[in-house]
């Protein structure tokens, strides 16, 4: 792979993730939970959903650090809130990353194919859950900064319902029947893995989230143990869809359109996110996050 970016490593200490639950995962649909917002003058007060402010950036490529900066930094600002029992908006940020790999709190440097110390690419260590993992380009992220408190304070649950929300999508907007696999956690087509998912959870404020393979180039996934898992491979939407003999007009994505898939997944993953978790987005500008003041 050739680029621009510089592949130095970044690597970060990471702090340990809060277990706040031992519930055992289940594959049972998540339901959300119904609150209404005590805004004002605010039309939610019909819809009985819980506001959410939305950067989307969706068709940005954006460094891996600044969005992780971003959400720490709202994390810090909600904390707050939640202590004085003020906390009434959820976060969401929606990106394409530069390319990138990050390592959970669970990773080990025998599921990199590199020397950590002559990273291929820039190298993050973080403080999600969950093992390595590779973020480019074609590939959707949602982070959601979410307070548990109005869904279901449950961790399991939160997870089950992030790939619920992908689920969804593969099966309403490209007729991808996807499934869970028993005590891992992510979304699969077959043996193929879609869709990764790692949290972090503070306070009962999440971030972190989920990364959707569209029309991800999967070679940089050869360097690494994809999520520790030795057995299973990565897949994307781009690659199912050009393996199946559907018509192209089954999901209106024509083999030489990323763009258009990126378009058609990311409307899906907004719908399928706000339905799962009974939100209704406001769409923010980006200066907001960019702000020097944050």
């Amino acid at each position: 792979m050739t680029s621009s970016f510089n592949y130095s490593t970044h690597l970060i200490p990471p702090r340990p993730i809060t277990t706040q639950s031992t519930q055992r995962p289940t594959s049972q649909r998540p339901t959300a939970s119904h609150h209404t917002t005590t805004e004002p003058n605010s039309s939610l007060q019909q819809t009985n959903k819980r506001r959410c402010k939305c950067y989307d950036m969706y068709k940005q490529v954006v460094p891996f650090a600044e969005a992780w900066s971003w959400q720490k930094s709202i994390v810090e600002e909600r904390k707050l809130l939640v202590d004085g029992n003020e906390d009434g908006l959820d976060s969401l940020i929606v990106v394409q990353h530069q390319p990138v790999y990050t390592l959970g709190t669970a990773s080990s440097e025998k599921n990199l194919n590199f020397d950590i110390k002559d990273s291929p690419l820039p190298l993050y260590q973080t403080e999600r859950g969950g093992e390595v993992t590779y973020h480019g380009p074609g590939q959707l992220v949602l982070y959601p900064i979410l307070n548990l408190r109005f869904q279901k304070m449950d961790l399991h649950w939160y997870m089950r319902a992030l790939e619920e929300v992908v689920i969804r999508v593969l099966f309403s907007a490209f007729s991808l029947k996807a499934s869970r696999v028993e005590g891992l956690t992510g979304v699969w087509v077959g043996d193929k893995k879609l869709a990764a998912i790692g949290i972090r959870v503070s306070k009962w404020l999440t971030y972190h989230g989920l990364a959707l393979n569209v029309s991800t180039d999967l070679s940089p996934f050869s360097q690494i143990i994809p999520c520790g898992i030795k057995d299973r491979g990565v897949g994307s939407i781009k690659d199912l869809l050009r393996g199946s003999n559907r018509p192209s007009s089954t999901s209106g994505y024509h083999d030489e359109d990323d763009g258009k898939l990126i378009d058609i997944a990311h409307e899906s993953l907004l719908k399928e996110f706000c339905e799962v978790f009974q939100l209704e987005l406001c769409h923010q500008s980006i200066s907001i996050l960019r702000s020097p003041d944050r």
